[in-house]
């Protein structure tokens, strides 16, 4: 039996309709956590996902030496250890094979409606109905929606002058073209951000020369990658507990650099002093030690961890630039120094739409609000998962639940259970809805900023974490083990639940929304 059908587009919603299941955007790494735990509770649910094959942003990004920067036993699921990774920091094939085969083994492919992306989504407070709306004309109709899109999903296109008169190849890093061989060419990176660091010392051997387009340095430590060992993987495999215990230590191996996140602490100061010279030592050149050191404060930017990065840009055949490009023109980038660098083929490193949460959907909540306007000043939710106004409505890594110093997978998993408790409570009280009460939202930002403001990410550099105008939506403001804390039980007295005999009753609905 189908458990979400396509319903017409413009028909009559019924209070007290029949129970509908929960609808979930994305098979990325998150929405397959989500989809797995509704499976064993027995929750009915589908997954709309825009490709042909689940994985999100492994499965999307494919660019030579594209690996995970967290030790990957902690950047796997706690209920599905893998015991054959082949490396700490594994990269992106042996990550897709893994999350494929945790979807094959818990069956999810039979709720999964592939190469369907959604277009819009309207909330009916009436029906407590979510009608989901594709890029296709084709209409979805569920109790819950969740969205998992993950804020890696969008490339970023730079704005400079004449990029579309480029006459050479031109491809974004994360839509690698492996049909252009990039032997002899004489090849110019536009970005040296954490895309940029991993396939620069991968094509680097292979080119006649490359040029990088460096727009500010990045703080750079060392990675320590290293292959597992055979007794290690064996341990593993046979040892009750030993994979377990691996991974409980390497989350407090990162769970203690949460300190140096922290402004003008004194462990900041140490932390800067430590990787300035770690940097120096590293970079022979000393006119290049002058462009690739930054003068902020460690963590302000991403800090990019990586062993041969900065060996690579020191290869004879490679030059970092770091004058402002002025324009393209067919053959070459030239900068503002009046510096012409001649190219056939122009590599776009320039990251992803990270502040455009949700976009390019549309999200329609109670009284026709758009959640794009409601966000038109920065992104802003409840611990990342709620927004008042979008009842029934949940994002597993929404806004501010990025991580500069942990795995996102650990977010991930809080994030799904605090959502199954939500959905657990929704379901046996047989409510219409539950909806964030606006007060709760905003004594929660209001702390969120204030913590943030004692943090690294609010620095004064520019960055994906945060908007134009400084206001960090991206990342989480204090550690890992607190947000697990503070989510391990939703607060209901934080929600209006609503029955479904108060439809239509004003004065039981939230006074927040009503009066915003």
């Amino acid at each position: 039996m189908n458990l979400l059908e396509p319903s017409a587009r413009h028909r009559e919603p019924q209070v007290g309709a029949a129970q509908q299941p929960v609808l979930i955007i994305g098979a990325g790494a998150a929405g397959i956590c989500l989809a797995i735990h509704f499976k064993k509770a027995g929750i009915a649910f589908r997954i709309l996902e825009k490709s042909g094959r689940v994985g999100g942003t492994w499965r999307d990004n494919i660019y030579p030496g594209c690996a995970c920067d967290t030790h990957i036993h902690q950047y796997s699921y706690s209920f599905e250890t893998n015991p054959n990774w082949s490396r700490m920091f594994a990269e992106q094939p042996e990550i897709l094979a893994y999350l494929e085969r945790c979807a094959k083994k818990n069956g999810l492919q039979e709720h999964i409606v592939f190469d369907t992306e959604v277009a819009e989504a309207h909330f009916d407070d009436q029906s407590g109905t979510w009608y989901v709306i594709t890029t296709e004309g084709e209409e979805f109709t569920a109790r819950i929606l969740i969205s998992a899109v993950g804020q890696l999903n969008r490339p970023a296109t730079p704005d400079i002058k004449g990029l579309e008169d480029f006459a050479g190849t031109q491809f974004h890093s994360a839509k690698w073209d492996y049909e252009h061989d990039l032997t002899g060419k004489r090849v110019a990176v536009i970005g040296n951000g954490a895309s940029a660091l991993q396939f620069i010392p991968r094509i680097a051997p292979r080119v006649d020369k490359l040029i990088v387009f460096q727009r500010s340095p990045n703080w750079v430590v060392p990675k320590n990658d290293r292959e597992y060992g055979q007794l290690e993987k064996w341990a593993f495999r046979h040892l009750p507990g030993a994979a377990r215990f691996h991974r409980y230590m390497i989350y407090w191996s990162w769970e203690k650099f949460w300190p140096k996140f922290q402004k003008d602490s004194p462990a900041a100061k140490n932390w800067r002093d430590q990787v300035d010279h770690i940097m120096r030592t590293q970079i022979e050149d000393r006119d290049l030690v002058t462009r690739l050191i930054p003068d902020y404060p460690v963590g302000c930017k991403r800090v990019l961890l990586s062993d041969d990065f900065l060996e690579a840009l020191q290869r004879p055949n490679v030059e970092v630039v770091s004058a402002p490009i002025s324009r393209i023109e067919a053959g070459a980038v030239v900068t503002n120094d009046g510096g012409a660098h001649p190219a056939d083929t122009l590599i776009l490193a320039t990251g992803f739409r990270t502040n455009e949460f949700l976009a390019p959907m549309k999200i329609c909540g109670r009284d026709s609000r758009r959640l794009d306007d409601d966000w038109r000043t920065g992104a802003e939710a409840y611990y990342g998962m709620t927004v008042s106004g979008y009842p029934n409505f949940f994002m597993l890594y929404g806004p501010n639940t990025n991580l500069g110093h942990n795995s996102i997978i650990f977010m991930i998993e809080c994030q799904t259970a605090y959502i199954r408790h939500c959905i657990d409570r929704v379901l046996s009280d047989d409510l219409l809805y539950m909806d964030l009460k606006r007060s709760a939202q905003d004594r929660f930002n209001t702390t969120l900023q204030s913590e943030l403001d004692k943090t690294a990410w609010a620095g004064g550099c520019s960055s994906w974490y945060k908007t134009p105008e400084g206001k960090v939506v991206n990342n989480w403001s204090t550690n890992t083990y607190r947000y697990w804390w503070r989510t391990r039980r939703p607060d209901f007295s934080d929600y209006a639940m609503v029955g479904r005999e108060t439809v239509g009753t004003v004065q039981e609905m939230p006074r927040e929304i009503s009066e915003r």
